[in-house]
């Protein structure tokens, strides 16, 4: 995997909250951070990691085009602006948040300026985020499956995305999770308690891990340093056959995001 498989996701949070998260994260060791323009956080965790003092080298920074910038001529402009709030001269990593909402700008169009901003520098990475298998398709006829990194998809036992994976698989391209946790609902599971007491576990390790043995990078975000702490251990997790098998039967088409005028139509 060309990308980190654990980082720090910041969707929600805002100003000094994740200036905090960022801050605690780094020093508890977390090296890969995951932002995007519409979460309106990037100066804030700009600023978070500039006060670090950990070196740029050692970081991996992630961020999201928004739909409003997909259009030839806004996208590479709105990403330096990106680089500027985040006070770096590169991320490492550029996804499209999600499609142009009724192909307003095509897939070619976008996936075109997206490889011209690596080209260029300003990114080391590209990838996608949302896609379904005619989306991820269209995007590997403009640029290449070898140029795609990641599709950032909703992933969690309750909606495993399987068909999405296993075309990703196929073509080379990681897929990351975002939703582990399905909004803390999986965190209740009574199938997955029973897995992290025989392991004196969190639920919260359990799933992470479960994701991450399937070979999906996770990014969860947590405002508290104490899970912040406790989420990185899911790294040193092993679950078993049984354990896997057990989570892959949750699955049931749970998907919690789909906004409107937004999503493309799921496969």
């Amino acid at each position: 995997m060309s990308i980190p498989q654990f980082g720090l996701g910041t969707f929600r949070l805002q100003d000094k909250v994740v200036k905090a998260s960022v801050r605690h994260a780094l020093e508890l060791g977390y090296r890969a951070i995951d932002t995007a323009q519409i979460y309106e956080n990037e100066a804030a965790v700009g600023e978070a990691i500039a006060e670090s003092g950990v070196s740029r080298e050692a970081l991996f920074i992630t961020t999201k085009i928004w739909v409003a910038n997909l259009a030839k001529g806004r996208l590479i402009p709105s990403l330096q602006e990106s680089l500027s709030k985040l006070q770096t001269d590169y991320v490492d990593l550029t996804l499209i948040h999600w499609p142009s909402p009724n192909d307003q700008v095509p897939v070619a169009e976008f996936m075109a300026e997206l490889l011209q901003a690596k080209q260029a520098g300003l990114t080391r990475q590209i990838g996608i985020s949302n896609f379904t298998l005619d989306l991820m398709q269209q995007a590997i006829d403009a640029v290449g499956a070898e140029a795609i990194a990641t599709n950032q998809i909703e992933l969690s036992p309750y909606l495993q995305n399987r068909q999405v994976a296993a075309f990703a698989r196929q073509h080379g391209i990681a897929i990351t999770s975002y939703m582990t946790l399905a909004y803390g609902r999986a965190l209740q599971d009574e199938t997955i308690k029973a897995i992290a007491e025989r392991y004196n576990a969190t639920t919260a390790q359990v799933i992470l891990a479960w994701a991450m043995q399937l070979g999906y990078a996770v990014i969860p975000s947590s405002t508290k340093r104490d899970n912040l702490a406790s989420n990185l251990l899911a790294q040193q997790l092993t679950l078993n056959e049984q354990d896997m098998a057990q989570i892959a039967a949750l699955e049931c088409n749970g998907r919690l995001v789909s906004p409107d005028g937004l999503a493309p139509h799921w496969d």
